[in-house]
């Protein structure tokens, strides 16, 4: 699955992994530091246009009903009883990779009287991934029509999203040649040849081709859980594909600007920049940080500089795509200001290659990230998706591993990796 397999440091206080015998990766922590159990399947798939809406459509006709639970009512009560378990599907985009995620929390079983919730739970989630309603054969084409209709009004509110919007156009056009520039949930035109047939034969396709994880947290036996998980999802598979996401490293000579222009009451302005740095270099670290100080929050120059100083913008982030290795920064600003938003955001940048960074913005960066870490090791869901994260770029680490790395970033390391961002593509959106 990985197209780099880069050196497995530290595995404390993280998941214990196991191979399923069908192949699929099995990843288990047990803590009793919360008090719900946390199921989550996820299923890779090269993001390519050919069949980024069929996957996108997956999860949600998956949802509308089981072999046991043919209604969505039916699922609704089954999990009622189980003291308010919540389960669903939805559609990742990690780099190049479009992955059907597949989630369970329940409470764990020491907090309540009666049967065993982990067994109905995972009676409820296989049924969900494995064992679809079917209609001769194949889906049921009545959820099937309706689910396209609903991922097509999915599809269509982002134009209306404005911010979103935006920034998704960014990356579209900075990417146009790359995987990376199709939209995590496809396109509408796709959505006209997919029926109930196609959509069910690729369904089976992705359960034996596609690389599969399976993540278990809470307050479990691992032994016993490993052993349930293999007989509830002992189904064949065949040979697995290669999913991976690829990383292009470019030294950009000069920027595309792109302008488009709609009935909008605010300027939005993004620009991409391609940083030649992923989530598993050795300098990764340093470039969260670099960032931070650029645009992670109020201490940050782009809120000081363009947002307050200026008054050029009504708001002002950078924000990182770490699997594809790319930034973006963002801007609602009026539509007059562009020229001068540009020029002082340049500035900025250029700050901070000549090391301009003073104690208060580095400190305030590296305090936050560090909180945000110790945020994360508070949730179930952020644990394993920044473990998911590592998996996808073949890093392995905790939590405290990322606070540590964080505290060890220099002003220097910031400096030198400055050095290697380029901006790449400037989008505007203008009034008509």
């Amino acid at each position: 699955m990985l197209d780099t397999i880069k050196e497995v440091k530290n595995l404390k206080d993280i998941f214990t992994h196991r191979t399923l015998k069908n192949g699929i990766n099995l990843f288990i922590h047990s803590t009793d530091k919360f008090k719900t159990n946390t199921f989550c399947i996820f299923i890779h798939q090269n993001l390519r246009k050919e069949t980024a809406t069929m996957t996108a459509l997956l999860p949600f006709v998956l949802k509308r009903g089981t072999r046991s639970f043919p209604t969505s009512r039916h699922l609704s009560l089954y999990l009622e009883n189980l003291y308010g378990a919540d389960m669903g599907g939805d559609i990742l985009k990690r780099g190049e990779s479009q992955i059907l995620q597949f989630f369970m929390e329940t409470v764990n079983q020491k907090y309540v009287t009666g049967d065993d919730i982990i067994d109905s739970s995972l009676k409820a989630f296989k049924e969900l991934v494995l064992n679809p309603v079917e209609e001769d054969g194949s889906f049921k084409q009545a959820y099937v029509e309706q689910e396209k209709d609903v991922l097509r009004r999915n599809i269509e509110s982002l134009y209306n999203d404005k911010f979103n919007y935006a920034i998704e156009r960014c990356f579209q056009e900075m990417c146009k040649d790359e995987a990376f520039s199709i939209y995590k949930y496809g396109n509408i035109e796709d959505l006209k040849t997919i029926d109930k047939n196609n959509l069910y034969e690729y369904y089976l396709d992705c359960l034996q081709h596609c690389p599969m994880d399976f993540f278990v947290l809470g307050d479990v036996n691992e032994d016993e859980m490993s052993e349930k998980i293999e007989k509830l999802f002992d189904f064949a598979r065949k040979e697995e594909k290669l999913v991976k996401t690829s990383f292009v490293r470019k030294e950009i000579k000069e920027e595309k600007i792109v302008e488009e222009k709609q009935d909008v009451n605010q300027g939005k302005l993004s620009m991409g920049f391609r940083t030649n740095t992923r989530y598993g270099d050795d300098d990764y670290y340093a470039l969260m940080v670099y960032n931070g100080i650029l645009g992670g929050g109020p201490h940050s120059k782009l809120f000081q500089n363009v947002r307050e100083k200026a008054s050029l913008a009504y708001y002002a982030f950078s924000k990182l795509e770490k699997n594809k290795g790319l930034m973006l920064i963002g801007c609602g600003i009026e539509f007059a200001n562009f020229d001068r938003t540009v020029k002082i955001i340049k500035e900025q940048l250029e700050d901070i290659k000549a090391g301009k960074i003073s104690d208060y913005e580095f400190d305030s960066t590296v305090k936050s990230l560090v909180n945000s870490f110790k945020e994360s090791s508070d949730s179930p869901s952020m644990i394993i998706s920044l473990y998911l994260d590592g998996i996808i770029n073949g890093v392995r680490e905790s939590t405290d591993d990322m606070i540590k790395k964080i505290q060890d970033v220099t002003k220097e390391d910031v400096k030198k990796v400055a050095q290697k961002i380029n901006l790449d593509t400037i989008f505007f959106l203008n009034k008509k």
